[in-house]
Order: C-alpha cells, then sequence, then structure tokens
C-alpha cells in the first residue's frame, strides 16, 4: 500500500530575492517614468517660482495656484464636464468616420493597382486643402450645427491613417510575401496572415498622428459657431480676458494628447508584444 507525501508549502521568495531580470525590468520602468516626468515637472517648478517672485506677471500669465483654483471651479460647477463631453463626443464620432475610412481605403489602395490609381491622386490633392479654407463651405452648405465639426474631424483623421496604411502595404517585404506563397498561402489567406500582420506599425504611426491632429481639427472646429465645446470655453474665456481659464483648457488639450500618445504605445504592446521583449532584453 503506497502512502503518499504530505504537500510542502509553497514558500514566495522575498521580494529583494527576485530574479535580477525582474528587478531590472521593474527598475528601467521607475527610470523610463522619471525620466519623462522630469521635465514637465521642471517647466511646472520654473512657472511657480516666476510667479512667486513676480518675474512672470499675473495679468500678462495666471500662477499655477491661480489655474488650480479656476480648474476647481469649473469642476465643482460642472461647466468643464458639459463642454468636455461634447469635445470628446464629437472626436469620437468624426474620428470613427475618419479613421475607418482611411484604414478602408489605404489598404484597398495599397492591395488594387487600378484603386491606387483611381483614388491615390484625389486624395493626394484633398489632404492638402487645410481646415481653415473648407470650415466657411462647411458652414455655408450645413449651417452651424454638429455636422461640418464632425466632417473637419473625419478630414483630419483620414488622410494621415489612409497615407501610413497604404505605405504599409505597399512595402511589405516580398520575400515575406513569397515565403507565405510558399507555405500555400494565397488570396484572403496571403492578405490576413502576411500583408495585414505586417502593415501595423505603419498603420500605428498613422493612428497616432491621425488622432493628434483630429484633436487640431477639433479646435478649428469648435473655435467657430460652437455653443458648447471646449473651444467654446476658450472663445468665452478670450472675450473676458481670463487667462486662468485659458490656460486651464490648453493644459487640458496637453494632456488629452499625452493620453492619444499612451493609448497607441498600449495598443502597440498588445498588437506587437516582441517590440517589448527586445527592449527588456
Amino acid at each position: 500500500m503506497s502512502v503518499e507525501a504530505p504537500a510542502l508549502p509553497t514558500v514566495r521568495a522575498p521580494e529583494h530575492l527576485a530574479p535580477a531580470p525582474t528587478r531590472r525590468r521593474r527598475r528601467s520602468r521607475l527610470t523610463d517614468v522619471a525620466l519623462r516626468a522630469c521635465v514637465p515637472v521642471a517647466l511646472l517648478a520654473l512657472w511657480a517660482v516666476g510667479s512667486a517672485t513676480g518675474k512672470i506677471d499675473e495679468k500678462t500669465f495666471p500662477s499655477p495656484w491661480s489655474v488650480w483654483s479656476a480648474l476647481v471651479e469649473l469642476l465643482t460647477t460642472g461647466v468643464l464636464w458639459e463642454n468636455l463631453s461634447v469635445s470628446l463626443v464629437r472626436v469620437a464620432i468624426g474620428f470613427a468616420i475618419g479613421g475607418a475610412l482611411g484604414l478602408s481605403l489605404g489598404i484597398i489602395s495599397g492591395l488594387f493597382a487600378l484603386a491606387d490609381k483611381l483614388l491615390d491622386p484625389t486624395l493626394q490633392m484633398l489632404r492638402t486643402i487645410p481646415f481653415l479654407a473648407i470650415t466657411p463651405l462647411l458652414i455655408l452648405w450645413f449651417g452651424i450645427d454638429e455636422r461640418p465639426k464632425i466632417i473637419i474631424i473625419a478630414a483630419a483623421a483620414l488622410f494621415p491613417l489612409y497615407i501610413n496604411t497604404h505605405s504599409g502595404v505597399r512595402n511589405v517585404d516580398r520575400k515575406v510575401i513569397e515565403a507565405g506563397r510558399v507555405f500555400g498561402l494565397r488570396g484572403i489567406g496571403l492578405i490576413r496572415q502576411v500583408i495585414l500582420p505586417e502593415m501595423i506599425p505603419s498603420v500605428l504611426v498613422g493612428l497616432r498622428v491621425s488622432l493628434s491632429v483630429s484633436l487640431l481639427a477639433l479646435i478649428v472646429a469648435e473655435l467657430s459657431n460652437a455653443p458648447k465645446g471646449l473651444g467654446f470655453l476658450m472663445t468665452s474665456a478670450q472675450q473676458y480676458f481670463q487667462t486662468d481659464i485659458l490656460v486651464v483648457v490648453v493644459i487640458i488639450y496637453a494632456i488629452w494628447g499625452l493620453s492619444v500618445d499612451l493609448l497607441v504605445r498600449a495598443i502597440e504592446r498588445i498588437l506587437m508584444p516582441y517590440k517589448q521583449w527586445g527592449k527588456s532584453a
């Protein structure tokens, strides 16, 4: 009759005895965060010292504590969220439309020579038209409701994503395509398993640029006859010389841009984990 040996309790190694690669990765992340934060913190410190010593005139540029007071007031009264939520909805709708079109047109024109000849010249001409040039026309055609604003944001999102997607499809290594064909991949299978994964880095670059340009388009769209939104908040603050509110909105735009970049980096880590392995090695 066999007797089973009692199970031994698992003992977790102390934190200081963690494997060396784990400790190195942790220190690397902390160093990376510290390096990224040092310049904004230094600028904030200079701003505070300049305001406290009178080197920066309060009437010309408000102090950090004045900006903080304005931010708290906007939050407690609900004015900030009321306008920020409108801007977020506009960007979400505009980017969804423009991004989907840019990605689809980039893939189609990159894969098929006929589509490239039909679509690419027209899109290359349209992308050089600045936002400010088409804003009066859109207001004339569609009025001052949401449609002109969403069209401007969609157009801004479309072209960077189209260009980078088109380039990513066109620049797929021919040796990789030939290797896929050797393994029997043809048609949709070749596109799905070889071309689409290979174009991901270019698409992510286009996504980063597209989201950033969409934010610029939002500013242009909301500065013209917008009853609500961050642009309306800026215009109202400018009329009443509320520089502290202007700085609050500018900081929100900056945080928004940083959040977009972090979002794309997170998507990159999910879709291309091998890049992270290379960094941590």
